[in-house]
């Protein structure tokens, strides 16, 4: 009986809906630690999307970063790098450059 309540919960489209709603809500900025902005949208992105791809993930993420931040993490990585590579990245181009200050 839990088990049926439990996917109930995580499951209906309320759920999924506000999930979706704090993803494109929540936008990266310089004072936040990358490694965990990074893995706590990737969870979400999950919990919206199990078979979502790397590609199409990398992408997602990517797309929540300021512009110019965007795109020096965007030429630094490719399209199917993993969650870290992208973490560090991210702190790599914040402490090297003065984008996104």
């Amino acid at each position: 009986m839990v088990g049926i309540k439990t996917t109930q919960k995580y499951s209906n489209g309320t759920w999924i809906w506000k999930k979706t709603m704090s993803f494109e809500n929540d936008k990266y900025s310089v004072d936040k630690d990358p490694y965990e902005w990074c893995l706590k949208k990737s969870k979400r992105l999950k919990a919206i999307d199990p078979q979502m791809n790397i590609k199409m993930r990398n992408h997602k993420l990517l797309t929540k970063m300021p512009g110019e931040l965007e795109y020096a993490v965007k030429c630094r990585c490719n399209q199917y790098c993993t969650l870290e590579d992208i973490a560090n990245t991210l702190q790599e181009v914040r402490k090297r450059t003065n984008i996104g200050k």
